[in-house]
């Protein structure tokens, strides 16, 4: 498939309440059938909550569950971060759930250490690549954007999806990185974000969007407002065009190892 129509989700999140979040984002996926890829913010049914143990689900839990449930009622993939808990830790994990049920995962690698993070989760290593619909997509949270060795282009993707609660002073952060991601990967860039404020009094202004391999921004919303991006990708248009300007065939190799 050469096309492939995503619905990135903005909402005001309620604070550690897991089953109005679920109810909310269930409405805004009804309205918007037709997508194949709908993707949410980063801990879509809590809000970025340190209160981890509290907050965590198991990988049997309702929340995936529900996400099992939406994609099979939607025909669609899900995609959006939740506090797991498995193998004795706790991580901000990135779930991309597929019509069929099947659950693939990444765990955020970056913790966010202004906001402590890393003290209730535990870091991801690895880097993971999911293929739905022809795409490849190659999936990343939120503090994640801001180190662009990790999400270098070995040419195993198409599309990078970041989801995240980033805050609104440091949203022009979020924009330039976004295209800046494109440009430099000559991929397609989803990034998705929140509004509204949490219970660390935390106010959030979404500026989701997806931005294109030019980085050029084909579909966004304004600030603040609750809604849905909903727009195409092409696989075919980005082929041709790196095809025709392959910088990437310039690029210095390197070989990516965790540290720690």
């Amino acid at each position: 498939m050469s096309v492939i129509h995503v619905a990135l989700i903005q909402s005001e999140l309620v604070w550690q309440d897991s089953t109005a979040n679920r109810q909310n984002l269930e409405q805004q996926i009804q309205q918007h059938k037709g997508a194949q890829l709908f993707v949410l913010p980063e801990m879509f049914n809590t809000g970025f909550s340190m209160d981890s143990t509290t907050i965590a689900e198991t990988m049997e839990g309702l929340t995936v569950q529900w996400m099992q449930q939406q994609a099979k009622l939607a025909d669609a993939a899900l995609c959006g971060s939740v506090a797991i808990s498995a193998e004795g830790q706790i991580f901000n994990r990135l779930l991309f759930v597929t019509p069929d049920g099947l659950v693939r995962f990444y765990d955020k690698r970056h913790l966010f250490r202004m906001g402590g993070e890393q003290q209730h989760y535990q870091a991801g290593s690895e880097r993971v690549i999911v293929s739905y619909l022809g795409f490849r997509f190659c999936l990343q949270v939120c503090y994640d954007l801001r180190f662009p060795v990790f999400a270098r282009n070995q040419q195993d993707y198409d599309v990078l999806i970041y989801v995240a609660n980033w805050p609104e002073p440091r949203r022009q952060v979020w924009r330039t990185l976004l295209q800046a991601r494109a440009i430099e990967n000559q991929a397609y860039v989803l990034g998705c974000n929140r509004i509204g404020s949490d219970g660390n009094s935390l106010n959030y202004s979404g500026d989701s969007m997806v931005v294109n391999y030019l980085g050029q921004i084909q579909a966004e919303l304004s600030v603040s407002q609750a809604g849905v991006v909903s727009t195409e990708l092409n696989l075919s248009a980005l082929q041709q065009f790196k095809q025709k300007f392959p910088a990437y065939l310039d690029a210095d190799p390197f070989v990516l190892t965790p540290s720690f």
